[in-house]
């Protein structure tokens, strides 16, 4: 009978070999320049909404927060489909202490758009999935939004209060 050795290096060569994604699952450029196109569209729509919102039904702090308004949607849109979308706080005082980054990505990103990048992207690959990962500047567009976030007036012109985190599969 024939025994099998199995060295530490073949080991970790096989591991490799299974686990790195191969050329064959890395997305085309067309298929990745598309799927910016999709993110850039969606997060138009988002930040036109939220402004819409703000400017036609926030009157007063008792008023429903056109940032909450945009995080139930965003909630909603990721628990519907693949898209995947949520607002982050960049100023270090969060309005719900959940809108913070959570990963390596939108820390990372977060210092990129402090920096003055409109946005920030990485590819990603879950689930055998390749993936879009991007985080959009959100600065102060209306003079509402400090009413109930009363340290947004100290943001300098230009800096970002937030961002959105998208993750959005390329297809």
């Amino acid at each position: 009978m024939k025994t099998l050795r199995v060295t530490a290096a073949s080991l970790a060569v096989a591991l490799l070999w299974m686990v790195s994604p191969s050329a064959a699952e890395q997305p085309s450029d067309a298929a990745l320049e598309r799927t910016r196109e999709t993110v850039k569209m969606l997060d138009n729509i988002f930040k036109q909404t939220i402004v819409l919102v703000t400017d036609k039904y926030v009157e007063d702090e008792d008023d429903f927060a056109a940032g909450s308004a945009a995080v139930l949607l965003f909630k909603n849109v990721s628990e519907s489909g693949p898209n995947k979308v949520r607002l982050i706080d960049a100023t270090g005082d969060p309005y719900e202490s959940e809108n913070v980054a959570k990963d390596d990505f939108e820390k990372a990103g977060l210092k990129q758009l402090k920096a003055g990048k409109a946005s920030y992207e990485q590819v990603v690959t879950t689930d055998g999935e390749a993936r879009l990962r991007v985080l959009t500047a959100v600065p102060v567009v209306h003079k509402k939004c400090i009413m109930c976030h009363d340290h947004y007036a100290d943001v300098p012109a230009g800096q970002p209060i937030g961002a959105l985190s998208y993750i959005v599969p390329i297809k």
